[in-house]
């Protein structure tokens, strides 16, 4: 291909009618002004979209444009050009096609760019124009740092040669960013951010050291390291969470915060000796108040009315129930986010607070100095708040202080764990809250699961194995169909999982007068009967099998995610 010629971008807009000239004078004011580029002017003052730009290249240059979101990235082609290459001329080797490679240049007018990638690829180059946005996370999704967390572990553990060397100096010299302990950990950091990870794992093995990620509540071995160098992470990660250097033979519970990109990261730690040495998770908490809404909870649009309906009633309690990970802590969040106002005094009791929500006061209990969920509790309820957010129903005076509250004019919401919605009053009562306490204070319960989604870029058409399609059967009967399944067969976009993302599966069970009756009796069957019955159709189960009938999920995910109703 011949080298492509300098162009002028705001000239090549006027032309194609994408922009005025009274737009492109201001847009040259503000480029003088600030120094930044003039197609991320054009882009951030609404003039054109980022797509309009590159299409439109492609059209001046005659050269394809490249919608990286619809291409099928290959991580192995990408990687013919070095990282810091790729990210400086903003370029991504998308086909080796023998004689030449085919490259996406978000500026394929950059002459310096185009004679640099010819140089390093040492091959003729075909150009595409592509969006720069989608480049870049293509070169995020494809250039882990792996291979740097491997590095870095490496140089950590030549430090750590000699056996006479000072662990605690190594882990506590704070002036020293560039120690391998500290750069190694950023590292780690940055990489579970990138890919999403909700925790990192740092486990001892008897020869290794695993540092694993869970990612959309699966966990992947990130890298595999010398145990030596165990010591020295566990001791820094100790001190930047506060936690006692000294005390090895016992748990211990901390957190701290971090940047990520100029992100605000909160991490909770939990410390617990093993058999080969101290393991230790860490709970990622990306501190952005804006993720906390009801509308982005993926809830059906009825369902989504009456919990609406239910969090805006003046008094009585609201329970979110689910596993550990299910996402209780979001659907609580963007409840008080919506209920935050002048107008409300809201008091949450935490263990540990999560995210900070402005406006808000939230207490963390603290067992050691005995200020546990109940005390906490009754201490609020003498601070005069209209809502009351307890993290978590977990023993009788807790539950009792709580439907007490919501009995004399507050509003509680909390969790509970229970497998489902119609069994989370009986668990109340099986706690020791009387009858008439549940059956006269509780509103509603919302039950839920998060369900892995397939990857949009590799989804394709699949028939279920039969052992899915007798589950199906037995789930659906003998319509249930055969055909109209997807599943991801793995690409770039997805770290080859064949997923990409969670979504949300619900159940919300209101009480109403004959279910406030059979709360009261105590024959608890009775209970769960005309719960089931008013919940048919409605349930987690068919909530989950609808996203796999949808296209949204597989039917391997919803059979496992359905193997957690059943336990």
């Amino acid at each position: 291909m011949a080298r492509p010629e300098k162009i002028r971008l705001g000239e090549i807009l006027i032309q194609q009618n994408l922009l005025s000239p009274e737009q492109l004078e201001q847009a040259l004011v503000e480029q003088k002004r600030t120094g930044r580029k003039l197609g991320r002017v054009f882009i951030d003052s609404g003039f054109v979209t980022e797509k309009q730009i590159s299409e439109a290249l492609a059209r001046q240059l005659n050269i394809p444009f490249i919608d990286l979101s619809q291409f099928d990235v290959k991580s192995h082609e990408v990687q013919k050009l070095p990282e810091a290459q790729a990210r400086r001329f903003r370029a991504v080797v998308l086909e080796d096609r023998g004689s030449t490679y085919f490259v996406g240049m978000a500026d394929p007018s950059d002459l310096f760019a185009y004679d640099e990638l010819v140089r390093l690829l040492k091959r003729d180059i075909e150009l595409a124009v592509v969006q720069e946005s989608m480049l870049l996370q293509v070169v995020d999704r494809t250039y882990r740092l792996t291979d740097e967390i491997s590095n870095l572990a490496m140089e950590l553990q030549q430090d750590l040669g000699d056996n006479s060397l000072d662990f605690v100096s190594l882990a506590t010299n704070d002036s020293a960013e560039e120690a391998p302990v500290v750069k190694l950990l950023q590292t780690i950091f940055d990489d579970a951010v990138q890919v999403r990870a909700s925790d990192i794992h740092i486990e001892p093995q008897e020869h290794k050291l695993h540092i694993r990620f869970r990612i959309d509540g699966v966990m992947h071995l990130q890298t595999q390291a010398d145990m030596k160098i165990a010591t020295a992470l566990v001791l820094r990660l100790k001190l930047m969470s506060g936690l006692d250097i000294s005390e090895k033979r016992l748990p211990q519970d901390g957190r701290f915060g971090i940047k990520v990109k100029s992100v605000p990261v909160d991490i909770r730690i939990s410390t617990m000796p093993t058999q080969y040495g101290e393991s230790v998770v860490m709970r990622l908490l990306i501190q952005n108040a804006g993720n906390f809404s009801l509308d982005k909870l993926g809830m059906p649009a009825d369902m989504l009315e009456r919990f609406r309906k239910l969090i805006h009633r003046p008094s009585g309690m609201v329970l979110v129930t689910g596993p550990t990970g299910s996402g209780k802590t979001t659907t609580l969040y963007a409840a008080l986010n919506e209920l935050n106002s002048h107008a409300n005094k809201i008091i949450t009791v935490e263990d540990p607070v999560e995210y900070r929500l402005p406006g808000i006061n939230q207490v963390q209990v603290n067992e050691k100095i005995d200020l546990d969920f109940a005390r906490v509790l009754r201490t609020t309820l003498r601070q005069d708040p209209d809502i009351i957010l307890v993290g978590e129903m977990r023993d009788e005076p807790t539950a009792q202080t709580g439907l007490r509250a919501a009995m004399t004019g507050h509003l509680v919401l909390s969790t509970l764990h229970t497998n489902d919605a119609t069994t989370a009053p009986i668990r109340l009562i099986d706690m020791g809250a009387p009858r008439f306490m549940v059956a006269m204070s509780l509103l509603g319960v919302i039950a839920q699961r998060l369900v892995r989604t397939v990857c949009e870029h590799c989804k394709q058409p699949y028939t279920p194995t039969p052992n899915e399609q007798l589950w199906l059967k037995q789930e659906l009967g003998n319509s249930a169909p055969t055909q109209s399944f997807v599943h991801g067969k793995g690409c770039s976009h997805c770290n080859q999982t064949g997923y990409q993302g969670r979504v949300g599966v619900y159940e919300l069970l209101e009480m109403n007068d004959e279910l406030v009756e059979a709360a009261n009796h105590q024959d608890t069957n009775t209970f769960i009967q005309k719960a089931r019955t008013r919940m048919q159709g409605r349930s987690l189960r068919s909530q989950s099998i609808q996203l796999a009938l949808e296209q949204r999920t597989t039917v391997a995910e919803i059979m496992r995610i359905n193997n957690q109703f059943d336990s």
